[in-house]
């Protein structure tokens, strides 16, 4: 039984419009994710937008809980239910259906279409909603109706938002498998479980509790997949059902040990954790620092440890991804789109972890010999600064101690690494770039036209005029510079990577033209006093002209990127401008010389074809179907503008563009780098500004013919390279002929010194030229100190005695027994880190 399907037909046969999953990422700034399934419609809750028609919609929407107030990270894999990804079955009423109709449908999916047995049903509502009390009673017995308080019957989004009073659907599982003291109705134990919750939205409450009653009392609900599915197969956790255990056997075959319940914590946190992990990236986050994707690499890093602790040294998570494709592709297709591109990211970012995990839980195991109960917050920080473990990570690690870790002085020592406040995630959507009352001008007046694909001037009228705060003000001043809001407008305001126009109203200059909520505000240096009413002649700048023109390109770019590189490549970001552009978009690794000339002849190569531009109106579903490139988690309007270039690309664009290919002139790449993980960047101009580029390059070639008097400068280069070749060999014998101190300890030749040469290959020579040797160097180059030791035949281990090293130096590392290397911070230890390392050998070898 698919009951994801099962679910979205019954509610379709009651009128209710299915709609997709929404992106993990809301278009909500106060939320790190979506992490119900009502996050989508919450602006239709609240009223801030129009009732969908009908006002009716169900879903199956995926969610994320592992970050920010909703977090369940450190609970999964311990607990049979928590999750940090899962799908909410819901279905919403926007002032449409109330009590009635929503617990009418709920009994009737459970019961009739689930088929779940009456007698292990119950009910709660909230202990003063006697009207859901009695809507309750012509279903199911009143004896196993519950009323409970705020605490289990209130429901909240957060601390702000649409909230109201629930009812919530129990299943007893059986007291011949849970007879706990806390399994009751409205304990803590696992006999009756929560499986559907009935939300009846009735108020908003804002940053000070005051609760405002909703313009028309709503339906909200939301029925755990994972629960359900566990409870139609028999099992008594989420991990046993047929969503987790195909990749639980996953696991068991990487490790080769099979699965146990009572000790599997590891294969649950892997087998959660992967779903997370894949969902994210396909959907566009990637590894990071900070923010969502700081979130999405603790994820990723928790499960590679616990893989450690199940004897997986390797990569293994990315081997992975084709089950979960495999489970979930069906419905969720774009994770197969995204599949090979998932993987890699994946494989990238175990390398990366795995080149320090063995280090840190060392480092770890050190400290927590000398922890009684509280954890050094000093190695949490080196564990997170030097060898990449979050903090949550070191927690967990810790939580199976039975241990906690200094946590504020761990966040001390944060706060002194960086200048900048903690790093925080910054919500997509319009943000309050100042304090004016935006919402009242566009109720007042509307979304003001944008008449500027067509018309580059305009006669308008002055509808409002802000100062550089945001204030309303009815005059603006000579001199004074501030933000007119014209009834029609030719400048386009910034958006979709579009840099916003400037020109002139009247006399005076419009510096640029931005969006504030839905508003086009132009900012003006005011040459002549300007009041509301005013009609004005407005003049768009001649840099549109340029502009434009490297918009189209960047189209027709991303379209060449994906043919070169793959269709996993898509848009994470632009900007557009007179004398730019840049493109930045997902792929795991820099492109080749050759990728570059490739994709630079393909747009070239359609700007030769002359194709003209075609844009449509159409509705936002038929422009997907019809090939139009989305953004994904977008949003977007009902109607959409679709921006095609002959058959080469098609994209959802409401920038303006060239009329025909050719007005673009050329195109040429100048440079390609990284932004972050799974990030590129291109940068690239077009039309004059590459006959600019052309001519610096030639002045510069001349500056390069006169320098080394020569016509044939590529000669002159290889000269010069061999010479200076020549010259660094001569150093290298110079420094390596130096003769290095070597001592004997007990038969062992000792050799503890600076050396300017190649550390690693020195230590070679002294393996090979010795049949029992104790070797330390130390180089110091560009401020930057190199560490290398080797042993041969002798009781001391390299690893050990670098790590000893480096941490005189401020530094860290590490390595094998006979061989090991390491960095440091402080030069100014040097001298010491050379005397404590002979002293370190001297009383091993003694």
């Amino acid at each position: 039984m698919d009951i994801r399907q099962e679910y979205l037909n019954f509610f379709k046969s009651k009128g209710h419009e299915v709609v997709a999953s929404s992106p993990l990422v809301p278009n909500d700034e106060t939320l790190l994710f979506t992490n119900a399934g009502m996050v989508p419609f919450k602006d239709i809750f609240t009223g801030k937008v129009p009732r969908p028609t009908p006002p009716i919609r169900t879903s199956c929407q995926t969610c994320i809980r592992a970050g920010g107030k909703h977090n369940d990270l450190d609970n999964v894999g311990y607990t049979a239910r928590h999750h940090t990804f899962f799908e909410m079955l819901g279905n919403f009423s926007f002032g449409e259906y109330f009590k009635k109709e929503a617990i009418s449908y709920a009994w009737e999916f459970v019961t009739e279409i689930l088929k779940l047995p009456k007698e292990r049903l119950y009910v709660t509502v909230h202990e003063k909603d006697d009207e859901a009390f009695e809507i309750w009673a012509k279903y199911i017995d009143k004896e196993r109706i519950y009323r409970f308080g705020d605490k289990d019957n209130f429901w909240a989004m957060g601390d702000t938002g649409p909230c109201g009073p629930c009812s919530e659907i129990f299943y007893d599982q059986g007291s011949e498998h849970f007879n706990s003291d806390e399994d009751y109705m409205g304990g803590d134990g696992d006999r009756f479980l929560e499986i559907w919750n009935l939300v009846f939205m009735q108020f908003e409450r804002d940053i000070n509790g005051k609760m405002t009653p909703l313009p028309k009392p709503s339906i909200d609900t939301g029925m755990g997949l994972e629960r359900v599915v566990a409870i139609k197969e028999g099992v008594f956790s989420n991990f046993d059902s047929s969503l987790f255990m195909p990749l639980i056997k996953e696991v068991e075959k990487l490790v080769n040990k099979p699965y146990e319940y009572k000790t599997g914590a590891s294969y649950r946190v892997i087998s959660d954790h992967i779903r997370s992990v894949t969902f994210l990236l396909a959907q566009g986050v990637n590894f990071d620092k900070e923010g969502r994707g700081y979130v999405l690499r603790r994820i990723l890093r928790r499960a590679v440890r616990h893989g450690y602790l199940l004897g997986l040294k390797e990569p293994f998570m990315y081997k992975l991804v084709d089950k979960v494709c495999e489970l979930m592709g069906e419905h969720y297709t774009y994770l197969n789109d995204k599949k090979e591109f998932v993987k890699e990211l994946i494989l990238l970012e175990e390398e990366r972890f795995y080149t320090t995990i063995e280090s840190g839980i060392e480092l770890f195991n050190a400290e927590l010999e000398n922890t009684k109960s509280i954890f050094s917050g000093e190695v949490a920080f080196k564990l997170y600064d030097t060898y990449g473990f979050p903090l949550d990570l070191t927690a967990d690690m810790l939580r199976e101690k039975g241990l906690k870790v200094d946590e504020a002085k761990f966040d001390e020592l944060m706060d002194e690494q960086r200048a900048k406040s903690k790093a925080n995630w910054k919500g997509s959507g319009d943000t309050a770039k100042a304090s004016g009352d935006f919402k009242n001008l566009l109720e007042k007046f509307g979304k003001n036209e944008f008449i500027g694909y067509e018309n580059l001037e305009s006669s308008s009228e002055i509808l409002a005029i802000l100062d550089e705060n945001f204030t309303q003000i009815s005059e603006l001043k000579n001199g004074q510079t501030g933000w007119i809001m014209l009834d029609t407008t030719p400048f386009y305001a910034t958006s979709g990577g579009q840099r916003g126009d400037s020109g002139t109203i009247n006399n005076s200059k419009v510096i640029t033209t931005d969006k504030f909520y839905e508003l086009n505000l132009s900012k003006v240096k005011a040459d002549e006093n300007f009041k509301v009413g005013d009609v004005v002649k407005c003049i768009v700048s001649s840099d549109r002209a340029m502009t434009i023109r490297h918009h189209s390109a960047t189209h027709l770019l991303h379209a060449a990127l994906r043919k070169v590189l793959g269709t996993h490549v898509t848009q994470a970001g632009s900007s557009v401008e007179a004398n730019r552009l840049r493109f930045d978009f997902s792929h795991p690794k820099a492109m080749s010389s050759d990728e570059i000339l490739e994709v630079e002849r393909l747009v070239n190569a359609e700007i030769l074809k002359a194709d003209s531009t075609k844009i449509e109106i159409m509705n936002i579903n038929d422009a997907k179907k019809s090939g139009a490139m989305a953004l994904f988690g977008e949003k977007y309007a009902d109607n959409v503008r679709v921006l095609s270039f002959g058959d080469f690309s098609k994209e959802l664009c409401g920038g303006t563009h060239v009329k025909n290919t050719a007005e673009i002139g050329v195109f040429m790449i100048v440079k390609e780098s990284g932004v972050s993980a799974g990030v590129r960047r291109v940068e690239a101009i077009c039309s004059l500004e590459v006959l600019k580029e052309a001519r610096n390059l030639q002045n510069e070639l001349s500056e390069i013919y006169t320098t080394l008097k020569t016509n044939s400068p590529l000669l002159a280069i290889e000269k010069l390279k061999n010479e200076i070749k020549e010259l660094k060999e001569t150093l290298k014998n110079a420094s390596n002929s130096k003769a290095l101190e070597i001592s004997d300890i007990n038969g062992v030749k000792v050799v503890v010194s600076k050396f300017d040469g190649d550390i690693k290959t020195k230590i070679d020579e002294l393996k090979n030229s010795h049949q029992k040797v104790v070797a330390l160097l130390i180089n110091i180059k560009d401020e930057k100190i190199n560490i290398a030791a080797g042993v041969k035949d002798a009781n001391i281990k390299a690893g050990e005695l670098v790590k000893a090293v480096a941490g005189i130096l401020g530094g860290g590392g590490g390595g094998r027994d006979d061989f090991a290397t390491a960095g440091g911070k402080d030069i100014t230890k040097v001298d010491d880190a050379i005397n404590f390392a002979k002293n370190f050998i001297k009383e091993k070898l003694s």
